[in-house]
């Protein structure tokens, strides 16, 4: 750790503490070189794997952008967004891996878009699961409106649940 007054390569820790919600630890540090007092805060770097393997720091940032697409035209703010991208971060570091695949982080942002607002959901799962046809959305819609978990059984096919009104 270098010395933010003199650049000097080594500091004595004087005091460490865990913050209030555990994600990271508050070191109070001197300096030999110049006396100096001065604080560092270490947090787990959090990375995501991708499918192809490449492995690139989590940034909430992109992760709320992608999410904010699924929100255009809802009644969905900033402040929301922020939130979401805050519960899936920290969701994410609950889990204690530091490198996180892809397709858990879609998992993890699939439960608060869910409460958030449906059809953002939709278009997010929709896109995020690979959906090929109306079934696939209509199997969705119809277990949003039960309320039941996206692991309850399957409903069936849209077309076997059509009623003709002739």
């Amino acid at each position: 750790m270098f010395c933010p007054y003199c650049r000097h390569t080594d500091s004595r820790v004087l005091d460490s503490r865990v913050s209030d919600d555990g994600a990271a630890v508050r070191r109070r540090r001197q300096c030999p070189g110049c006396e100096k007092r001065f604080t560092t805060v270490e947090q787990m770097q959090l990375s995501v794997v991708k499918k192809c393997g490449v492995v690139e720091p989590f940034s909430r940032d992109k992760l709320v952008r992608g999410v904010r697409n699924a929100c255009k035209g809802r009644p969905v703010s900033d402040a929301d967004l922020a939130r979401l991208g805050q519960q899936v971060e920290d969701a994410l570091r609950a889990s204690g891996v530091c490198e996180v695949p892809s397709e858990d982080v879609g998992i993890a942002v699939l439960g608060p878009l869910e409460e958030l607002d449906p059809v953002a959901y939709l278009r997010f799962a929709s896109v995020y699961r690979h959906w090929q046809s109306p079934d696939d959305f209509y199997t969705e819609i119809v277990r949003l409106r039960s309320g039941a978990s996206a692991d309850s059984a399957a409903i069936p096919p849209f077309d076997v649940l059509l009623v003709s009104t002739n």
